[in-house]
């Protein structure tokens, strides 16, 4: 048991630590809001998917579902124009003239519902890195292993958003989250890139 929660801790922190579409988001969200309970909705939305997913790996749903021919290529299509739009509406905000960057907590739900279940990588890395990784185990030590991986989940977004909201204090002025924000577009857009050469090896390869 204790073998299979450390299996779990170390394995999600391999997957959540770098950087990506929902950390950029959270940590963005965290810097643009006053209070740290205002971008709750962000954090919570980001760890229930996260848990959702991993339920559904460890469980095998999701490797079925996406082992349906044409689902990937979904996933991939939506997840490049999502990326595309989200990353112009980042280039654009500016934290020291306007709020454009700070969503409400229906807005922050929705925008982490999509970076959350539409980034084929996460969905991919929680299929077959989480959802592999789990098959060694057997019965109930199967779920604590996925337990502990959802946990590191929570703590992380919780600690991203944490973070993010300690800058925004600091930087009153929005020169380094405008910095930010021109990074983490780019970023974004990058791995939108990225993905269509993916997509256009799935379909053409």
């Amino acid at each position: 048991m204790v073998q299979a929660i450390l299996h779990g801790i170390i394995l999600a922190f391999g997957l959540i630590l770098p950087l990506g579409v929902q950390n950029i988001f959270v940590f963005n969200q965290g810097a643009q809001h006053t209070r740290f309970r205002s971008v709750l909705p962000i954090v919570l939305t980001a760890a229930i998917c996260d848990t959702l997913l991993i339920a559904a790996a460890v469980g095998g749903v999701s490797l079925v579902i996406l082992s349906l021919r044409g689902v990937t290529p979904v996933i991939y299509g939506a997840g490049i124009l999502f990326l595309t739009f989200m990353g112009w509406r980042i280039w654009r905000s500016d934290p020291a003239k306007d709020e454009s960057g700070r969503l409400s907590p229906k807005g922050q739900i929705l925008y982490a519902l999509s970076v959350s279940l539409l980034n084929p990588h996460a969905l991919l890395d929680t299929v077959g890195v989480i959802g592999t990784s789990s098959l060694q185990y057997d019965g109930a030590v199967r779920w604590i292993f996925a337990a502990a991986t959802v946990a590191v989940s929570w703590l992380w977004f919780l600690g991203l958003a944490a973070a993010g909201r300690q800058l925004g204090r600091l930087d009153a002025s929005g020169k380094v989250m405008k910095g930010l924000n021109t990074v983490s577009a780019l970023l974004i857009w990058g791995i939108a890139v990225y993905m269509g050469v993916q997509l256009w090896g799935l379909l053409y390869g």
